[in-house]
């Protein structure tokens, strides 16, 4: 998932060891690929802004390697059904694995709105500059074309008289 930058979207390309690709997606904000391997060795994952070179981006990704480890011992070899005990722990766990998710994509979700917010936040300071000094100027302006109706204007002091 792309947290920040740009219009929030990457690509994206994953290579078995043969340097086959076994995934590519173009301009993507955020994807799940799940896959199998069959093959011993090192993967390469490549996220690629070569669109976008003005803006620079932030991505999470998360991979899990291997299956997940039975939380009974002998869970896999045993031919009776769970006590009530041992099901109420599958459960149990089944929902704790389900808000680690939640909060993994609260957590992104809330890492793009801070980005969003101080964006705003600098947007907004700047045109508060721009509008004080703009403000200043006038103000300026006004005071002396105020001025400059209240003074008299004296002609020359080097006439002559009668």
């Amino acid at each position: 998932q792309v947290i920040t930058g740009g219009h929030y979207d990457v690509d994206c390309f994953v290579e078995d060891p043969n340097g086959r690709t076994i995934y590519k997606e173009t301009k993507k904000q955020y994807d799940s690929f799940p896959h199998h391997t069959e093959l011993q060795g090192v993967y390469t994952f490549c996220f690629s802004n070569e669109f976008s070179t003005f803006s620079h981006k932030t991505v999470y990704f998360d991979f899990q390697v291997g299956d997940e480890p039975p939380i009974l011992p002998d869970m896999n070899n045993r031919v009776t059904a769970l006590t009530q005990m041992e099901s109420a722990c599958v459960t149990i766990h089944e929902a704790l694995n389900t808000v680690i998710d939640s909060q993994t994509h609260y957590r992104l979700r809330e890492a793009q709105d801070r980005s969003r917010a101080e964006d705003l936040n600098g947007r907004v300071s700047y045109w508060s500059v721009g509008e004080t000094l703009i403000l200043f100027v006038v103000s300026v302006g006004q005071v002396m074309l105020l001025k400059s109706f209240f003074t008299e204007k004296r002609p020359g002091s080097g006439g002559a008289s009668t």
